[in-house]
Protein backbone atom coordinates (compact mmCIF):
# COMPACT_ATOMS: atom_id res chain seq x y z
CA UNK A 1 0.00 0.00 0.00
CA UNK A 2 1.45 3.54 -0.82
CA UNK A 3 1.69 5.71 2.49
CA UNK A 4 -0.06 8.88 2.14
CA UNK A 5 1.28 12.00 2.83
CA UNK A 6 1.01 12.01 6.17
CA UNK A 7 2.64 8.71 6.87
CA UNK A 8 0.12 6.27 7.03
CA UNK A 9 -1.13 3.63 4.57
CA UNK A 10 -4.52 4.45 2.66
CA UNK A 11 -7.33 2.27 3.63
CA UNK A 12 -8.14 -0.96 1.35
CA UNK A 13 -11.14 -1.27 -0.27
CA UNK A 14 -12.63 -4.81 -1.44
CA UNK A 15 -15.62 -5.25 -3.28
CA UNK A 16 -17.41 -8.04 -2.54
CA UNK A 17 -20.22 -8.06 -4.73
CA UNK A 18 -21.14 -10.27 -6.94
CA UNK A 19 -22.29 -8.52 -9.93
CA UNK A 20 -20.33 -6.07 -11.29
CA UNK A 21 -22.24 -2.86 -10.94
CA UNK A 22 -20.48 -1.14 -14.24
CA UNK A 23 -20.84 -4.06 -16.38
CA UNK A 24 -24.08 -6.12 -15.05
CA UNK A 25 -22.03 -9.21 -15.34
CA UNK A 26 -21.39 -11.95 -12.58
CA UNK A 27 -17.54 -11.68 -11.24
CA UNK A 28 -15.89 -14.77 -10.71
CA UNK A 29 -16.17 -15.36 -6.93
CA UNK A 30 -12.88 -17.07 -6.49
CA UNK A 31 -11.07 -14.77 -7.93
CA UNK A 32 -12.27 -12.29 -5.31
CA UNK A 33 -12.02 -15.14 -2.69
CA UNK A 34 -8.22 -16.07 -3.55
CA UNK A 35 -7.74 -12.36 -3.08
CA UNK A 36 -8.94 -11.64 0.37
CA UNK A 37 -7.90 -14.96 2.08
CA UNK A 38 -4.80 -14.67 3.80
CA UNK A 39 -1.88 -17.32 2.80
CA UNK A 40 -2.10 -20.45 4.48
CA UNK A 41 1.05 -20.56 6.04
CA UNK A 42 -0.26 -17.32 8.37
CA UNK A 43 -3.68 -19.34 9.05
CA UNK A 44 -1.82 -22.76 10.50
CA UNK A 45 1.00 -20.97 11.87
CA UNK A 46 2.12 -23.13 14.57
CA UNK A 47 -0.90 -25.32 14.75
CA UNK A 48 -2.69 -22.41 16.72
CA UNK A 49 -5.99 -23.21 14.59
CA UNK A 50 -5.93 -27.19 15.39
CA UNK A 51 -5.39 -26.90 18.98
CA UNK A 52 -8.37 -24.03 19.12
CA UNK A 53 -10.41 -26.69 17.26
CA UNK A 54 -9.08 -29.37 19.08
CA UNK A 55 -10.27 -27.32 22.49
CA UNK A 56 -13.19 -26.65 21.36
CA UNK A 57 -14.22 -30.36 20.33
CA UNK A 58 -13.46 -31.38 23.49
CA UNK A 59 -15.38 -28.40 24.88
CA UNK A 60 -18.22 -29.62 22.88
CA UNK A 61 -18.17 -33.57 24.27
CA UNK A 62 -17.78 -32.43 27.64
CA UNK A 63 -20.99 -30.60 27.28
CA UNK A 64 -22.74 -32.91 25.59
CA UNK A 65 -21.75 -35.91 27.83
CA UNK A 66 -23.12 -33.61 30.79
CA UNK A 67 -26.62 -33.01 29.21
CA UNK A 68 -26.78 -36.90 28.31
CA UNK A 69 -26.47 -37.68 32.01
CA UNK A 70 -28.33 -34.49 32.94
CA UNK A 71 -31.20 -36.22 30.93
CA UNK A 72 -30.52 -39.52 33.10
CA UNK A 73 -30.50 -38.65 36.31
CA UNK A 74 -34.12 -36.25 35.34
CA UNK A 75 -35.40 -39.27 34.36
CA UNK A 76 -34.18 -41.13 37.20
CA UNK A 77 -35.52 -38.71 39.41
CA UNK A 78 -39.14 -38.73 37.34
CA UNK A 79 -39.10 -42.26 38.29
CA UNK A 80 -38.28 -42.21 41.87
CA UNK A 81 -40.88 -39.66 42.71
CA UNK A 82 -43.74 -41.26 40.45
CA UNK A 83 -43.03 -44.23 42.29
CA UNK A 84 -43.23 -42.64 46.18
CA UNK A 85 -46.54 -41.58 44.83
CA UNK A 86 -48.02 -44.65 43.53
CA UNK A 87 -46.23 -45.86 46.67
CA UNK A 88 -47.85 -43.25 49.24
CA UNK A 89 -51.41 -43.31 47.91
CA UNK A 90 -51.50 -47.47 48.25
CA UNK A 91 -50.45 -47.17 51.78
CA UNK A 92 -53.55 -45.41 52.47
CA UNK A 93 -55.71 -47.93 50.78
CA UNK A 94 -54.48 -50.58 52.81
CA UNK A 95 -56.70 -50.54 55.05
CA UNK A 96 -59.52 -50.50 53.04
CA UNK A 97 -58.01 -53.52 51.51
CA UNK A 98 -57.79 -55.39 54.66
CA UNK A 99 -61.58 -54.26 55.73
CA UNK A 100 -62.22 -55.91 52.25
CA UNK A 101 -60.58 -59.23 53.03
CA UNK A 102 -62.35 -59.31 56.00
CA UNK A 103 -65.43 -59.21 54.80
CA UNK A 104 -64.84 -61.42 52.01
CA UNK A 105 -63.67 -64.16 55.34
CA UNK A 106 -66.87 -63.70 56.97
CA UNK A 107 -69.06 -63.65 53.86
CA UNK A 108 -70.39 -60.42 53.97
CA UNK A 109 -69.17 -59.32 50.59
CA UNK A 110 -71.92 -59.77 47.78
CA UNK A 111 -73.62 -58.31 45.68
CA UNK A 112 -72.41 -54.80 44.04
CA UNK A 113 -69.58 -54.56 46.87
CA UNK A 114 -68.42 -57.63 45.67
CA UNK A 115 -68.04 -56.12 42.13
CA UNK A 116 -66.38 -52.56 43.93
CA UNK A 117 -64.00 -54.70 45.92
CA UNK A 118 -62.92 -56.73 43.06
CA UNK A 119 -62.28 -53.88 40.69
CA UNK A 120 -60.21 -51.86 43.26
CA UNK A 121 -57.94 -54.98 43.99
CA UNK A 122 -57.47 -54.90 39.95
CA UNK A 123 -56.55 -51.96 39.90
CA UNK A 124 -54.28 -51.80 43.10
CA UNK A 125 -52.70 -54.91 41.60
CA UNK A 126 -52.79 -52.89 38.09
CA UNK A 127 -50.24 -50.49 39.79
CA UNK A 128 -48.16 -53.03 41.19
CA UNK A 129 -49.43 -53.95 44.71
CA UNK A 130 -48.97 -57.96 45.34
CA UNK A 131 -49.79 -59.38 48.96
CA UNK A 132 -47.64 -62.04 50.62
CA UNK A 133 -47.87 -63.73 53.44
CA UNK A 134 -48.66 -67.42 53.85
CA UNK A 135 -49.22 -69.68 57.26
CA UNK A 136 -46.47 -72.05 57.21
CA UNK A 137 -44.08 -69.69 55.66
CA UNK A 138 -40.35 -70.00 57.10
CA UNK A 139 -40.20 -66.62 59.22
CA UNK A 140 -38.34 -63.32 57.17
CA UNK A 141 -37.62 -60.55 59.89
CA UNK A 142 -37.24 -58.49 56.53
CA UNK A 143 -40.71 -59.27 55.23
CA UNK A 144 -42.78 -60.47 58.77
CA UNK A 145 -43.64 -58.86 62.23
CA UNK A 146 -43.60 -61.34 64.83
CA UNK A 147 -46.89 -60.13 66.95
CA UNK A 148 -47.29 -63.40 68.90
CA UNK A 149 -44.14 -66.18 69.73
CA UNK A 150 -44.47 -69.72 70.73
CA UNK A 151 -43.45 -72.57 71.16
CA UNK A 152 -44.00 -75.76 69.18
CA UNK A 153 -42.90 -79.43 68.36
CA UNK A 154 -44.36 -79.55 65.06
CA UNK A 155 -42.13 -77.26 63.16
CA UNK A 156 -38.12 -77.29 62.35
CA UNK A 157 -37.19 -73.54 61.94
CA UNK A 158 -39.28 -70.50 62.78
CA UNK A 159 -42.24 -70.44 60.87
CA UNK A 160 -45.58 -68.29 60.69
CA UNK A 161 -48.13 -70.29 62.29
CA UNK A 162 -50.94 -68.13 61.28
CA UNK A 163 -51.43 -64.78 59.14
CA UNK A 164 -52.84 -62.12 61.42
CA UNK A 165 -52.16 -59.56 58.62
CA UNK A 166 -50.95 -59.98 55.32
CA UNK A 167 -48.04 -57.53 54.29
CA UNK A 168 -47.96 -56.04 50.76
CA UNK A 169 -45.07 -55.00 48.35
CA UNK A 170 -44.85 -52.66 45.49
CA UNK A 171 -42.40 -54.32 43.00
CA UNK A 172 -39.24 -54.88 45.40
CA UNK A 173 -40.30 -52.61 48.00
CA UNK A 174 -42.05 -53.32 51.06
CA UNK A 175 -44.92 -51.08 52.00
CA UNK A 176 -45.92 -52.96 55.07
CA UNK A 177 -44.81 -56.11 56.48
CA UNK A 178 -46.92 -59.24 56.84
CA UNK A 179 -48.32 -59.73 60.77
CA UNK A 180 -47.56 -63.37 61.95
CA UNK A 181 -47.61 -65.19 64.95
CA UNK A 182 -44.15 -66.95 65.20
CA UNK A 183 -43.84 -70.80 66.69
CA UNK A 184 -40.02 -72.12 67.33
CA UNK A 185 -38.68 -75.82 67.68
CA UNK A 186 -39.05 -76.85 71.47
CA UNK A 187 -41.16 -78.02 73.89
CA UNK A 188 -44.62 -75.86 74.74
CA UNK A 189 -43.24 -75.45 78.04
CA UNK A 190 -40.14 -72.67 78.59
CA UNK A 191 -36.80 -73.41 79.89
CA UNK A 192 -36.07 -72.87 83.15
CA UNK A 193 -33.13 -70.57 84.10
CA UNK A 194 -30.07 -71.79 85.65
CA UNK A 195 -29.05 -69.12 88.17
CA UNK A 196 -32.88 -69.51 89.89
CA UNK A 197 -31.31 -72.99 91.16
CA UNK A 198 -28.42 -70.83 92.83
Amino acid sequence: MPPRENGHEEPVIRDNRKIDPDTGQVRDTNVADQAVQPPAAEVFANGELEAQLAERTADLQRLQAEYVNYRKRVERDRAAVREQAVAGALVELLPVLDDIGRARDHGELTGGFAKVAESLEAVVTKLGLSSFGQKGEPFDPTVHEALMHSYSSDVTEPTAIEVLQPGYRMGDRVLRPARVAVAEPGDATPASNDDDDN
